[in-house]
């Protein structure tokens, strides 16, 4: 990979980098630092004292932070995933950190490439590995699941109303030759949705291929095995700051921060708590943050976004 070309225009980065509240002397952390741009803001705030460190699963993306933050003796760029923040953090011998950044979005870079098999719009394998050192691959899901898998995931992690047709053609046409191209399978999801859908509807493969990737990734699971871990790891008044791009991640995200910050199940008819659990801090962002205008403007792919912000006690 040529240097700097890992490229990602970082969302919502003012809104986040307030919402970080950083401290000179601070311990930050950037789980999904991709080509840098969160981090970049993050280091410039940062005094001699600070430390940051650079999380991403994807080769190419630590390939271009090391490129442009290597010599920085305040970072620690790592390869892994987030759900990994633990043990990073053990291994680098690092006290709990004052700040957490996730940006759960696929980078332009991800997606501008073709041979990374993420887009729907180029014929090229299909592969969608955030880790190219996985061994699965978008392949082996289409080409292996049984048709009621295949079915779960369009409709769960695709949300799409014409998923157990998909699922179908899917099937029927790798009885016949196998699925191994980005345009092949495209062809075949837009064949099962009805024409008069797919001229309202934006792209017809957009939310198969979006199911495929999280089913690949792990991209929910993970997620939702590490935000109690994250905020855990958060110091006093440290913050936890989460992009998301979809329902499912929103959700997620939401749903856990509501947790934490009244994980009491007494009945509500309860004059006093009796269970025990105690509250982990409070949640920063009773509504989403949005992308300006001007950002969505911008930048297409900030529509979806959404941030929300929690601050451990």
């Amino acid at each position: 990979m040529e240097p700097g070309s890992f490229s990602h225009i970082p969302v919502l980065l003012h809104e986040t980098i307030d919402g970080l509240n950083i401290r000179p002397d601070g311990i930050y952390i950037d789980g999904t630092a991709g080509g840098g741009g969160h981090s970049s803001e993050i280091l410039k705030r940062l005094g001699e004292n600070g430390r940051l460190i650079c999380i991403d699963r994807d080769g190419d993306a630590v390939a271009a932070l090391e490129d442009r933050f290597g010599g920085d003796p305040r970072v620690l760029i790592v390869k892994s995933n987030y759900g990994e923040i633990e043990r990073i953090a053990r291994d680098g011998n690092l006290p709990k950190a004052d700040g957490i950044l996730l940006d759960l979005g696929v980078s332009s870079h991800q997606l501008d490439t073709a041979e990374r098999g993420f887009s729907y719009l180029v014929d090229t394998p299909l592969d969608m590995r955030m880790d190219t050192e996985e061994t699965a691959t978008a392949a082996d899901i289409v080409n292996n699941y049984s048709e009621a898998e295949l079915y779960r995931i369009i409709r769960d992690y695709g949300e799409d109303r014409f998923a157990k047709n998909i699922a179908k053609h899917i099937v029927k046409n790798r009885e016949l030759e196998p699925i191994q191209t980005t345009g092949q399978l495209a062809q075949i999801i837009a064949a099962a949705i009805p024409m008069k859908v797919q001229k309202t509807g934006g792209h017809p493969a957009k939310r198969t291929f979006q199911a495929i990737r999280i089913e690949l990734n792990r991209e929910l699971v993970v997620l939702e095995e590490s935000i109690d871990v994250m905020i855990d790891h958060l110091a006093a008044g440290g913050r936890l700051c989460v992009i998301t791009f979809h329902s499912l991640e929103d959700r997620i995200v939401k749903n856990k921060f509501k947790t934490a910050e009244d994980p009491c199940i007494c009945p509500k008819n309860f004059p006093v708590c009796v269970c025990g659990r105690k509250s982990k801090g409070r949640v920063i962002t009773k509504k989403a943050i949005l992308p300006s205008e001007e950002e969505q403007e911008t930048n297409r792919r900030s529509k979806s976004a959404k941030l929300r912000i929690f601050e451990r006690a």
